[in-house]
């Protein structure tokens, strides 16, 4: 044991909801992991299935607790979510009672909330990571109660004030970050990766589609591989073949999720998708130029708010989703095509918006939460 002074970290990440609330914490857990390979991690989310199909193909112990959020569903729905909280907080209370964590870690969506807040009832180190630039509900009610807050975005801090915080920036997985350049698979010169998100994006795939159609029309000779999600991967295959995709490569291409992002991503000379946090901060610490479309149902507008961030740096290309057309899109493809040094700009002024030791900013503070001497 290398860290602690002989102390075990036992952690508890609470969150979820999305692929993009899980990432940041798996960077988390796989720092701590390398500082003490002893180390025990717990992830406690809502009962999705997938949080718990990606947590489990990265080998993580997963526990449930039953929660809903509340955000735009009404009284009615707002009054049976509240009448959950007391057995949220009862299974939460029970499972930090069994697994006896050294601190608790945040990182937004339901499950967070009661969890975070049991924790503190009894007495165990809590904190929270907030990855938007407009901070979550659950993330600012937290903040009232939790010992330490972690920030990604400078936009944030005003959110939380009278609190100490910290700007971390958004934790990177450690396999995008390692991946060997020398094992990049051959492609031709511009791959486009369209991502729509770990749930895809509708109006992304379908604008993409026909921009796949008009570019190959035209003769533009580009390789591309796309996340559709899972409802909509039938559908937009079909809507390949129909806009003249021939090669039987395309289900290598078409994805409902791709598994190994890594690869995908130093394949690609450059990202169409949304603006989650997790996307943008990934795009950042490996220097992708990107076409971003923020979600605009997104709480607050926070996407549209994290990728002005990065746009206004240079670091991308915003188009809003009343914007969009197969067309536009096309074109600015096209466009990036013939001036390959507007991407090399862009990837460059994306890495300069990154914070690569975000993960270990964060565990360097978590650290503190464990006894002296152990």
């Amino acid at each position: 044991m290398t860290e602690g002074k002989g102390q075990k970290i036992r952690c508890i990440i609470a969150g979820g909801g999305t692929g993009g609330h899980l990432f940041p914490g798996i960077a988390i857990a796989r720092e701590l992991e390398a500082r003490d390979p002893d180390a025990s991690v717990l992830f406690v989310v809502g009962r999705r299935r997938m949080e718990s199909e990606i947590l489990r193909k990265y080998g993580f112990r997963v526990a449930f607790i039953r929660v809903e959020g509340m955000k735009g569903r009404g009284w009615k729905k707002g009054l049976a979510v509240l009448s959950m909280l007391p057995g949220s907080l009862f299974q939460s209370m029970k499972i930090i009672r069994g697994f006896r964590p050294s601190f608790v870690v945040g990182v937004g969506g339901y499950s967070a909330g009661p969890f975070c807040l049991a924790a503190r009832l009894l007495g165990v180190p809590t904190a929270i990571h907030e990855q938007n630039s407009y901070p979550g509900l659950t993330n600012r009610l937290l903040a009232r109660v939790v010992d330490r807050i972690f920030i990604s975005f400078r936009e944030s801090a005003a959110h939380f004030k009278n609190r100490d915080i910290l700007l971390t920036g958004n934790p990177v997985r450690r396999e995008l970050m390692s991946f060997p350049l020398d094992a990049v698979v051959e492609t031709p010169s511009f791959t486009v990766m369209v991502v729509g998100g770990s749930q895809g994006a509708r109006a992304i795939n379908d604008a993409f589609v026909k921009a796949y159609g008009i570019l190959r029309k035209s003769g533009k000779a580009f390789d591309f591989i796309h996340q559709t999600g899972k409802q909509d991967h039938q559908r937009v295959l079909s809507d390949y073949r129909a806009e003249g995709f021939e090669g039987r490569d395309i289900e290598t291409k078409v994805l409902p999720f791709i598994e190994d992002m890594a690869s995908a991503y130093h394949r690609a000379t450059m990202v169409v998708g949304r603006a989650g946090a997790t996307t943008l901060f990934e795009l950042a610490a490996l220097g992708k130029p990107s076409i971003l479309i923020p979600y605009p149902y997104a709480t607050n507008g926070h996407q549209e708010t994290n990728a002005r961030s990065l746009a206004q740096m240079g670091g991308a290309e915003m188009i809003l989703q009343k914007d969009l057309s197969a067309e536009g899109l096309a074109s600015t493809i096209t466009d990036y095509m013939a001036h390959p040094q507007k991407l090399q700009r862009m990837g460059e002024a994306a890495r300069g918006f990154g914070r690569p030791d975000a993960a270990r900013m964060i565990v360097d503070q978590l650290m503190m939460f464990l006894p002296a001497g152990g």
